[in-house]
Formats: structure tokens, sequence, C-alpha cells
């Protein structure tokens, strides 16, 4: 059947792992399996032919088995070639049109050092790979919310995309990691030469105004999936 093709099985697994809040390492671990089985970089053989490499049916089982989905839904995100997942949006409301891996951590582990360089751009090691919607932005990359501090926006377990080579205006929501390494994601109300200030996305925590001389970057939010 020209549904079953090997962009659209490895698709229905992203589009499961999108759909569980997970990268598709993590989900690849919730299945007790290695967690480098699902990325990208495994989707192909070496050069120069890069023959198409399969997941098997025991991983795709032991998927199935762990986030509790069926056989039948699978096939069906399969069948529709996963074009986008369920739960996949910008930022901005609109549908994005195709996938491309970027590096991805949890924002709980942005604030440790080794994961960035002095433009917010990824460095180091440690990085996992998700498969998001595309964009021609190669600096862009994906955090994983931890917590209710975003809330009613973002849950725990969404997946954010930034991009700290965006320009960022005024009522962008934007991810802040200041010298200290404390790292947020909140709204921009108001930038100035001396002091960022910013807005909670959950109205129970306070806005925060940041000394500009405490920033160490800011990116904005482009993507997330909901």
């Amino acid at each position: 059947m020209a549904e079953w093709n090997h962009e659209s099985v490895w698709g229905a697994l992203d589009a499961l792992a999108t759909r569980h809040g997970l990268s598709p390492s993590a989900l690849a671990r919730k299945a007790g399996l290695d967690p480098t089985a699902f990325n990208p970089s495994k989707r192909r053989g070496p050069e120069p032919d890069k023959r198409p490499r399969w997941p098997s049916t025991e991983s795709i089982a032991k998927v199935l088995a762990a986030t509790g989905e069926t056989l039948d839904t699978f096939v069906g995100l399969a069948q529709r070639k996963a074009k986008i997942p369920s739960r996949a949006v910008k930022a901005g409301g609109r549908l994005a049109q195709s996938f491309r891996p970027v590096p991805l951590i949890g924002l709980a582990q942005a604030g440790a050092g080794g994961f960035f360089d002095d433009g917010g751009f990824p460095a180091g090691q440690g990085w996992d790979e998700i498969t998001i919607p595309g964009s021609a932005d190669d600096s862009a990359y994906a955090l994983q919310v931890a917590g209710d501090s975003m809330l009613p926006l973002y849950r725990d377990g969404d997946i954010i995309v930034v991009s700290p080579s965006a320009r960022v205006r005024r009522g962008d929501r934007v991810v802040v990691k200041t010298t200290g390494g404390e790292v947020m994601a909140k709204i921009l109300r108001r930038q100035s030469a001396t002091e960022l200030e910013l807005a909670s996305f959950n109205p129970d925590h306070a806005g925060r105004v940041v000394a500009a001389r405490d920033v160490a970057w800011m990116a904005r939010i482009m993507w997330a999936s909901q």
C-alpha cells in the first residue's frame, strides 16, 4: 500500500512521541529500548547509499504497550503519513508543514553549564534529538517543559522550540537565561538598555524585572507541541 513507506512509519512513531510529550529518545527509553533507537540519524544507513532502516515490529509493539496506544492508532497515523502530529502547532497558532531534527534538552537542564555558548546556541554534550515541524532556522533547538510554572499555556512535558537568532519584539514569548544560570520562559513586556520586564504565563507566578547586565541571552519561542 502506498501509505506504508519509510517516511510514514517513522512519522507515526514521531507523532506518538509528540502526542505523549516525548522526544524520540524519551519514547525509546519509555519502551525499554536503547535511547538512540529512534533518533533521526539512525533511520538511514551510512553513505553513499543511505539505505532506509525500519523500526522492528517488536519495537513498535513495545512502544504501543508503553504508551497505552493501540495498533489501530499506529496504523491510522501511518496511513495519514503523520504529516502533522495532532498536538503540533506553532506558537502563533498556525500548523507547520514538514519535519526536521533539532537538539533537545529539558528546560531544567538548560541552567547547567556547558549546554550553550555565549549567544544562546547549543554547545557541548548531553543534547538529545527530536523531530519537529520544519523550519528554515538552523539555529533552532527544543526545550522540554517541567512543572506548572508555564500553565495554562504550556504543560509539564510539552516541547517548546526556540531560536536565538530570531528577532525579539515586545509581546513575544521568550526563554531568558541569566548570568547566574537561571532559565525562565516568559512574555517580553518591555526591553530597554538597562532592563527586561517579563510577564509570566501562569497568573499565579509573578512577573520579573531583570537587569540587562544580568541577561546571558534571550531566545524567541517559535513553536510548541500542544
